[in-house]
């Protein structure tokens, strides 16, 4: 496998670099995407239970 991957002409493996760059690049904006939506959620959520008047978090189990 690895005999197949350096024995290939070299614009291959410029090809092959740029395709697993482009991968990570997409993966990583899709995360920070992800993680910012959740972050909002969690955030309206506890502004809601506070809203609320439910301030006791303790059956949390990080609380």
């Amino acid at each position: 496998m690895i005999d197949a991957l350096t024995s290939a002409p070299p614009i291959l493996l410029v090809l092959t670099a740029l395709a697993a760059f482009a991968v990570a690049v997409v993966a990583i904006k899709i995360a920070i995407k992800l993680a910012v939506r959740i972050g909002i959620v969690a955030a309206v959520v506890l502004a809601a239970l506070y809203a609320a008047g439910f301030t006791d978090l303790s059956f949390l189990p990080f609380f």
